[in-house]
This record gives structure tokens, sequence and C-alpha cells, in this order.
């Protein structure tokens, strides 16, 4: 990518190294299709960088950068300078890459809450520039070491999904596995031991220049509140190549659960083992934590550990039934968590009009279901979509505050006169009088339904039936 070159649009024919004519596209994960054929172009000999900036690989992975976006870094550059910047400093950069010389920037810290709800997790946002090299590393190394992760390996890695990992869990426990080992690794992406991870790399790249940089962004250290820490273990969440890397590094786990022949499903650092009795759990859970921590010098949390079943579980958000031939169903604490993102719109929105809230609820809502929609317990999607009518009627009473507003709606919406006033001025408060008859019988479902609210009941049905 060298300076004054303009980009290829998307679609472009280009010329493989196999000499065909082929269009540039992108992949799913950011491995350009062009990067998959050529996979066995750059094998694992001492020229990796070279494939690395290789200028079709950088323009995959710009692209890239600038589709997924996200905030600047301790530089403040934003994704939409990069471009920019790099036709002027690109010639500088790559010759720092080539040479080995290339030295990252500090990451910014940023905490977001944890799933769960309880504490925060730690993000280390690169700079666009070094999300660029983190991305163009990660589009050649990822050909080099996916074709060889376990089967039960799903997690940030393309063609495999969340959805794939809870179909094999439930099929698992189908088969008479009935007792689940959860294993928790205690922080794991800052406990990562750099030694150990890079040994795992470095297995397969012979590139030391490569391996030079990837332990360079492992240590490059992290800027909070204006000063910078270093760090001498851990991984960034927060880069593209985070994730490869934390795969590289389990893969060793996954590995040795084969060997012992345990069947298991593994997303990301949630591990879930399936075993056929309790005892046999805990001679699992035992010997895996000794070898996580002895390999791998990684922590087991003890205390989040457990041998259960299944049905008392939650794996991906998702639980399921103690039934024979067992069925998934969202777990309790998935629904605590919509509630708790809906009650933070439904505060934003108390002077908003109906419709605007309803068009605001709408992506939060789609995007839940389409989630969940492997769940196969329903009840709970009608519940849901009863809760989140009954918040809206409450806003709507909320609104009218007066009793005589409250009366004159009513009765627009088709409420007899006595019985308008009498709710009107029932002295009830505002939750129950959402629940209460004539709330339901002016505003039913049909009215929300005409109004756009997403119904999460029959958004699902419609899902699966297009599954």
């Amino acid at each position: 990518m060298k300076s004054g070159d303009t980009d290829q649009p998307a679609g472009m024919p280009v010329t493989t190294p196999d000499g065909s004519r082929r269009n540039l596209q992108e992949h799913g994960d950011g491995v350009s299709r062009l990067s998959a054929r050529t996979k066995n172009f750059y094998p694992q000999t001492k020229q990796m960088m070279e494939a690395v900036v290789e200028r079709k690989n950088m323009i995959v992975a710009l692209r890239r950068v600038e589709a997924n976006k996200g905030s600047a870094g301790i530089d403040g550059m934003s994704v939409e300078s990069l471009r920019p910047y790099l036709r002027e400093h690109w010639p500088r950069i790559k010759e720092a890459l080539l040479s080995g010389r290339y030295t990252p920037s500090p990451v910014r810290r940023v905490e977001i809450p944890k799933p769960s709800g309880k504490g925060m997790r730690q993000l280390g946002i690169p700079t666009v520039v070094d999300r660029l090299i983190q991305q163009a590393l990660h589009q050649v190394m990822h050909p080099v070491f996916d074709p060889n992760f376990s089967e039960s390996s799903y997690g940030y890695r393309p063609g495999r999904s969340a959805h794939q990992a809870l179909l094999a869990a439930r099929a698992h426990v189908a088969s008479g596995r009935r007792w689940v080992v959860d294993i928790d690794l205690e922080k794991f992406f800052d406990r990562v031991n750099h030694d150990v991870l890079m040994a795992r790399v470095a297995r397969k790249v012979e590139d030391k220049r490569v391996l030079g940089l990837i332990r360079r962004y492992l240590r490059a250290g992290v800027m909070d509140g204006g000063i910078v820490s270093q760090r001498i273990e851990g991984t960034a969440q927060g880069g593209p190549l985070s994730p490869l890397l934390s795969n590289i590094l389990l893969d060793d786990l996954d590995k040795e659960l084969e060997r012992r022949g345990h069947t298991f499903c593994r997303y990301a650092d949630d591990c879930n083992i399936y075993v056929r009795s309790k005892r046999a759990g805990q001679r699992v859970l035992v010997s895996i934590a000794q070898f996580l921590t002895r390999r791998l010098k990684l922590k087991v949390n003890q205390s989040k550990s457990a041998v259960e079943r299944p049905w008392n579980l939650t794996f991906l958000g998702y639980s399921m039934t103690f039934h024979r031939q067992p069925r998934l169903k969202v777990a309790a604490a998935s629904v605590e968590r919509l509630k708790a993102k809906l009650r933070v719109v439904f505060r934003m929105g108390r002077g908003w009009s109906l419709h605007k809230l309803v068009e605001s609820l709408a992506s939060l809502l789609r995007g839940w279901v389409n989630y969940f929609r492997l769940a196969e317990v329903k009840g709970i999607f009608e519940d849901l979509d009863s809760w989140i009518r009954r918040k809206l009627r409450c806003i709507l009473w909320r609104q009218w505050k007066r009793p005589f507003t409250r009366a004159k709606h009513l009765m627009q919406r088709g409420l007899e006169s006595r019985c308008a006033w009498g709710a009107a001025t029932n002295g009830r408060g505002r939750w129950f009088n959402a629940g209460a008859y004539h709330m339901h019988v002016c505003y039913p479902k049909r009215y929300f339904d005409t109004v756009g609210l997403v119904s999460l009941r029959d958004y699902l049905r419609f899902l699966q039936r297009t599954m």
C-alpha cells in the first residue's frame, strides 16, 4: 500500500498467486477469500511478514477495520482518518514491519459491565493503525492455525457459532452424559502467560519478525488516566488478534481432552465437559485443573467451577430442561439482563411519544430473539411480551398525569365514561393501572402491533419457520 495508491473497490478482479483472476471479497471474520485461497502460497516459512504487508492483504484488513468502526486509541485517531494517514505514512510503517522494528502503541483501557452484571470487564483499545496491523496478521495466521483446531471448539472461528455449540451440548446430554464439568478460568485474558503462548505460536510461525511483533503487542503498555503501565502477562481484549491467540493457547486443552476421550464444547474460555456420573465429573475437574495450571499456567476458579446437572447451569446464555431428550431454553440470568437493558430504555423514553419509544426498542428486541431463536421452551417469550406491554402502558399512564387527561384518553380509546372516570380517579399507582382491565381493554396487544412493537413470541415463530 504505497503512498498515493488508490484503493481497489470491492469486487474488482485481482491476480492471485496461482495466476488466475478472482474478485476480491471479504470473508465473514476478516479473512478474505483471497487469503483463504493463498493459505498454501504462504506456508510456514520465514517470510510470513511479507504476506502480512502484501498489498491485497492490507486492503482487505483496511476494509475490515473500517467496517468494524470502533473508538479511537490513545492517539485519538478515528477510523475515518486512517485511510488518509496511511497514504502518507504507510511506506514508513511497512519498512518498520519488514525490518522488525515496528513498536505498537499502548492500548487505552476501557471498562464495560460483565454480562452477568457482576463486576467490570477490562478492554484494551488499540490505535486504529495497530488494529489494522493486527487484522492483517490475523488474516495470514488464521489459515495456518485454524484447520488443526478441535471440532469441539466453536468460538471466534468462521463458519462456527455459539448456536452450533449449543446444539452439540444438547446432543451430548441427550446421549446420556447428564453431568457437566463447568470449568471457569479465572481472569483468563488477564492471566495469559506470554512465554507459554509464544511457544504455541512458534510451533507454526517461523518468521522471527512476526513472533517479535506479536510479543510486543502482548507487552504493549496500558494507558489508564494518562499513565502507562507495562504488562507482563495477559492479552488485551479489544484487538483483532486476541481471539486467535486465545484459541491457539487453549487448543492444548482441547487436544488433551480429546486424547483422554472426553466429550466437550468450548467457546472461547467457556468450556463444558459432559460425563455420565458425578464422581467421574469430579475426577475430571481435578485432573483438568492440574493440567491447566501445570501446562498452560492458567488458574481455575474453584468457586465458579462445578460438576452439576446441565439444567442447573447456564451455557452461552441458554439452559436446558431435565427431559431425556432435553430442550433448550433461555436461562433466567439472560432474561434478567434483557429486562435491565429495557429498563434503561424505558427510563430514557418517559417523555417520548409511544411510536418513538417502540422504534428505539426494535433493534434490541430483534437482536435478542435472533440469538435465542434455538429456544424450545417458549413461555418466557410470552411472559416478556406481557411485561414489555405493561411497561409501555405504565409510561402512558405516567405521561397523562392528571385524572382529567387519563379519563379523556381512556374514553378516546372506547371506554365508556363512568368506567373511564372510575379508573382515572382510583388512586392506585402506575404499575397497578398498567396491568388493570381498563388499560388492557384500551391498549390490547393488537394496538401495540399496529404501532410496530416487536412481539418476541411472534418474531420467534417467524424465525423458527425460516430456519
